[in-house]
């Protein structure tokens, strides 16, 4: 039956997405060296990407004790499947020279705001970027926030962030909380440098409201010693190749991750991901509450008057649930749950789900319905098998689900 060879892949959908591989370069992308004038008229260096054909912008921020360099692999992959990048060396890091006032916080906040308002404003004044369709990545406690305060200054623009190996303060702790419809890319690592970064990046994790968002943790089996802290005395603290965009060389795949969330969600849907099942923990636990199920799916109506794309839940977390009423012997929760499922993911393996559980529930006119309506899905290859997989040998499944009940319903 489809529900029992849905749990089988079940545990291995977070291993699988691990090695996933953005789209191949079209052509090589090409690069050039850019000069940026700040607000106070200070010169920052940055390198300016440029994809081969129109498309969004992503801008890339270091870490403390890095520059703009170490995003140069990643950015050239963006470049190669269609984003147009920019790169930029902050005050006091690689090729822009002088420093922020350390005696005068505010004043070295704003600009510091200024400096990051200028990149965004070079990235979206240049031909052939989609400036209502730009994504943001930062390395580090220092990359973090600027791109969460880069995000917070131009939120109708921006779609998509990837955090690694930092933090931000307060009040960008609220924008991500608020954000619910922002897709952010996590990554982490035991052994950073920097204890108690781990932590630091789970904190944003849980924080954020997107129900879009992922977290990479590298574990390992021990945390890294305390040291120090990153941003402050920069060098005190030897590299180990956790933090930030170190882990690069330690986790090769982790370049093709970022590349392949800022495709997802700035070219094939731009400002959304898919639902992940730690994402949506908060939806998941309603789905299991006495009337929960009515009150997700009028969650789900709301978010959907304003955002017709919308997910609250991915279809096979959500399916387990109602396979496992199933089980139980509770067909009618089944039929509950499995419906919310058709509604937010109208496809054939959805269908032939739901026809099971109308079959279990003795409601054999919706059981056929269903079920032909599966295989009419599939026969017309028009979409996917499922939100999740679409290999022949999981349409095969479906489709012997599917006769199945129409033999046991009657045709």
């Amino acid at each position: 039956m489809t529900r029992i060879r849905l749990i089988a892949v079940a545990a291995g959908l977070a291993m699988c997405r691990l090695i996933l591989a953005a789209p191949a370069p079209q052509e090589p992308p090409s690069s050039r060296a850019i000069d940026l004038k700040a607000a106070d008229g200070a010169i920052l260096r940055g390198t300016f990407f440029a994809a081969p054909a129109p498309g969004p912008g992503v801008i890339l921020l270091h870490q403390s004790n890095r520059d703009r360099q170490s995003w140069d692999g990643v950015a050239r992959r963006l470049a190669g499947a269609g984003i147009h990048v920019l790169t930029l060396d902050m005050r006091g890091h690689g090729e822009t020279g002088g420093a922020y006032d350390k005696t005068d916080r505010e004043q070295a906040r704003q600009t510091r705001l200024g400096d990051l308002d200028a990149a965004f404003r070079f990235l979206t004044s240049q031909s052939g970027v989609d400036r209502d369709v730009i994504g943001l990545g930062g390395a580090g406690v220092e990359g973090v926030d600027n791109a969460v305060r880069t995000a917070m200054q131009h939120g109708a623009q921006v779609k998509s962030l990837a955090l690694l190996s930092g933090e931000t303060l307060r009040d960008g702790l609220q924008f991500l909380k608020d954000a619910s419809r922002l897709p952010v890319f996590f990554a982490v690592a035991d052994d950073d440098e920097y204890p108690p970064t781990v932590e630091a990046v789970e904190l944003l994790y849980i924080t954020d409201g997107s129900p879009s968002k992922r977290l990479v943790h590298y574990s390992r089996t021990g945390d890294a010693p305390w040291l120090w802290y990153e941003p402050v005395d920069v060098g005190r603290v030897p590299a180990h190749g956790g933090h930030g965009t170190d882990m690069f060389a330690g986790h090769p795949e982790l370049p093709g991750l970022i590349v392949d969330w800022f495709v997802t969600t700035l070219i094939r849907t731009p400002g959304h991901a898919p639902t992940e099942t730690l994402a949506c923990a908060a939806a998941l636990d309603e789905m299991r509450a006495l009337g929960g199920v009515a009150r997700v799916r009028q969650w789900l109506l709301e978010v959907r008057k304003t955002d017709p794309q919308a997910q609250l839940f991915p279809e096979i977390t959500a399916s387990i649930i109602g396979f496992d009423h199933q089980r139980a012997g509770d067909a009618k929760a089944a039929v509950e749950v499995l419906e919310l499922v058709l509604l937010a993911y109208p496809t054939a393996a959805a269908y032939e789900n739901l026809s099971e559980a109308y079959l279990q529930n003795s409601q054999k006119d919706l059981a056929r319905q269903h079920a032909e309506k599966s295989l009419a899905m599939l026969a017309s290859r028009e979409t996917p098998a499922s939100s999740w997989a679409d290999t022949d040998e999981f349409r095969g499944e479906i489709r012997r689900g599917a006769q199945d009940v129409l033999d046991k319903a009657g045709r």
